[in-house]
Formats: C-alpha cells, structure tokens, sequence
C-alpha cells in the first residue's frame, strides 16, 4: 500500500515511525513532514488543507490510504471531500466527517453533544456578542475561578482559567471582540473542576471502537506545572492512578455512549477521538474531545502500541476493527520536549542542531525540525520529542533527560520533572 501522511509535527513522525513497521507499507509519502519524517518515507510539499492538491497528488501516486495527523483538515472536510468526489471515493481516508470534527471544531457542538448523551462534563453556558450582558451576570454569579473557552479553533490557545471576576468579565468582552479571531466569536464559559488530568485514545470504525493507551501530557513550560501553556512539554504512558475501576468507569460512562451517539446522529466516525478527561473525586469528566491524536501524547502510546498500525487502520476503512485485540507494551514509556528558547511565545528558528547521533536506548521523534544544505535546523517552537521506555515512567524519564543533555542547539529548553504529580 502506498499511504499519505498530513501533517508535520512530532505526532507525524511517530506515525511514520510505526506505519512503515507495517509489511504492507510500501511505499509512504509525508505532507509537509520534517527532517525527521524523511528517515522513514518522501516528503512533499503539499498543503493538508489544499484539497484539490491533496486529491491529485494520491491520484498521481496510486495512494491506498490518506492518513490525517492534524485537526484544521478535519475541521475543514477532507473525509466529506474525498467521499464526494467519485474518482477519490475508493481512498479511504482515516479521520471523521466534517460533522465529527465539531467534537474538537466547536466546543459549544462538543457540550451539547454531551448533554445529549448524558457524558459528564463541567456544567457550561455560552455566549456571543449579542448577548455580552447575560455573560457578564453569568459571571457575576459564577463561583471561582472560572474557564473561558473560544469555541472554535485558537490553536489550542483559546482557554482561560481565571481566578477573578473582574478579570474573567474584561477576559470575555476581550474573545468577542476577536482575541482569537473567528474562533472566539462565541465563548463557552465552565465552571473549574479541580482534579488530576488523562488522556484516552479511542479508534474506531463508527461501529466498534477499541481503547489504547492511556496517557498524561504536561502542558504548562515551566517545572512544577507553572508558567504559560504550551502545545505540550511531556507525556507519560501508562498512568499509575488510572486503575480498572476508573477505566470502566471511562468505558461505560463516556467512551460508549460518545460512540453510539456519533452513529445514532448518523455522523460518519473512521478515525480517532480523544478524550481529554479528569478525574474530580474518583470520578471522571469530559474536559474536552479533539477529532486526532494529541501530540505528544502519540510519542508515548505508539511506542506502547505493539499492534500492526496499518492492519488497525485497514480494519478501521473496511469496518472490522472489532476482529483486532490491543496489544501493549508492558513497559513504561516517557516522551520530554525539546522546545526553542521563548518558547511558547516568540522564539527563532533556523538554529544549528548537534548531538542527535549520540543518543542511545531512546526513540528521537523530530517535531520542528528541517534539513538545509546537508545541516539540521530547529524549525519550530516544540523542536523534538526524546522518548524512552522503562519499568517504571521515572526510569524512562531518567533515560530520555540523560539523553536530552546530548543534543545542543541555540535556546534549547525542556522541563526535567514530566510526572512529577504522580
């Protein structure tokens, strides 16, 4: 099978990475992919929300399979344009209909799609600018502290955990005057559910879904969870407070009820959904949904994926997922980011990188990274994922900091102490 990949970060790598493991990969091509990608298959400078380009390209290539790593082509329709399209119909595409990707597209879509099902989440309202004085009294009323969320997509800056009235009231009138763009002309505003956080990635065929992995990702820049956030600093898989218990818990009470209520809406599913959740008094809640895998969660739960990839997503296209049986990987597995200097605010890129070939008993996931000239670049704010795999996550977190003294670039930054909570 020859397979096209979307996407370029850290998450791209790992797929490629675990795709071209697969006895049925031929052949796999990477849009736009990194430095990193390249040790695994073609980079080709192609837009993932360029349909048109995208549709030509797999026709061109004899693509058997597109895969989908980042959320805006989801959001956008790439599933619903390759099915309209009667010479792109026979290329599955791996990822949700347009409608699915509201789970992550609209949180408004997600809260109510939630009360629908009766999923536990935080008890919500939402707001536009039609109606900024209900939101102000909402506040008014409101306990503290309080989120403010941007309803569409802000390049997962659009949160806000604010611990005073005043402020949450300048805050809101901020997101509708266009803080983040189109994505905050309506706010949906939570009440704060104090609790410990965890991922959950479900596949599924839009029938039957299987669980894998669970993760943590740390998202703040600082040590201690402090600081501003980030698009993630670190993952640890498994996690140690995520028992049997509170995973039949996730299973019966949100993982099901989020699956039979994409297909009793009639929503066209092949593709992943995470769960962002939190666990508030031994129970857990839906803090949000997102249509792909989070990054870099998928650096720590591929590693621990000892399945065939591919065989799972050709289960996933032809609706025989519930044939296939999770296997995972006993071990640990922890995933520290290497982040520019400035990170997350304005940092440079096109810095020298030295040091990579030194690193033993780690997996090196490149996140913003680019070849020029024969010389590595950082070509991003998150540059690269060090993942190791241990008894325990602390023993692979001691592999993948030793690991990280040896790279060297301008700026370089990473947070030593990923799982320090548990």
């Amino acid at each position: 099978m020859n397979i096209l990949l979307l996407g370029g970060g850290g998450r791209e790598h790992a797929f490629a990475w675990k795709l071209t493991q697969s006895p049925a990969c031929e052949q796999l091509f990477i849009a736009p992919g990194n430095a990193g990608t390249a040790q695994h298959g073609t980079n080709v400078q192609l837009s993932p929300n360029d349909f048109e380009q995208v549709g030509n390209f797999c026709l061109e290539n004899a693509v058997s399979m597109v895969v989908v790593g980042p959320e805006e082509p989801l959001v956008r329709g790439i599933y619903d344009y390759f099915v309209e399209n009667e010479h792109l119909q026979h290329i599955p595409v791996i990822g949700p209909s347009k409608e699915g990707a509201q789970l992550e597209g609209s949180k408004a879509y997600a809260k109510e799609f939630m009360a629908e099902n009766n999923i536990p989440t935080a008890a919500y309202r939402e707001f536009m600018q039609a109606n900024l004085a209900e939101g102000l009294a909402y506040i008014e009323q409101h306990a503290m502290p309080i989120v403010l969320k941007a309803d569409g997509l802000a390049a997962g800056k659009g949160v806000l955990i604010i611990k005073e009235k005043e402020e949450a009231k300048a805050a809101l009138k901020e997101m509708l005057d266009g803080k983040f763009g189109a994505a905050s002309a309506k706010v949906v505003i939570e009440e704060f559910l104090d609790g410990i956080e965890f991922s959950v990635f479900v596949l599924t065929d839009g029938k039957d879904y299987k669980i894998l992995p669970v993760a943590k990702d740390y998202k703040r820049i600082g040590e201690g969870d402090t600081g501003l956030n980030t698009g993630g600093m670190g993952a640890i898989s498994p996690v140690s407070f995520v028992d049997k218990e509170l995973m039949a818990d996730v299973e019966n009470r949100i993982v099901k009820p989020t699956i039979k209520g994409l297909a009793t809406r009639g929503i066209m599913y092949k593709g992943f959904v995470f769960i962002g959740l939190i666990k508030v008094n031994g129970e857990p809640f839906v803090i949000e949904y997102n249509c792909r895998m989070g990054d870099p969660e998928t650096e720590v739960v591929l590693p621990r994926l000892q399945n065939d990839l591919l065989g799972l997503l050709e289960a996933v296209a032809k609706g025989e997922l519930a044939e296939h049986t999770i296997i995972k990987d006993p071990r640990a597995a922890t995933t520290i980011m290497l982040v520019s200097g400035g990170y997350p605010e304005a940092y440079e890129k096109g810095k020298s990188m030295s040091g990579l070939s030194a690193i033993k008993d780690s997996l090196l996931f490149h996140a913003g990274t680019k070849t020029q000239e024969g010389q590595l670049l950082t070509n991003g704010g998150r540059v690269l994922a060090i993942t190791s795999y241990g008894n325990d996550f602390q023993a692979a977190l001691a592999v993948s900091n030793e690991n990280a003294k040896l790279v060297d670039f301008e700026g370089k930054y990473y947070r030593k102490d990923i799982g320090f909570d548990l």
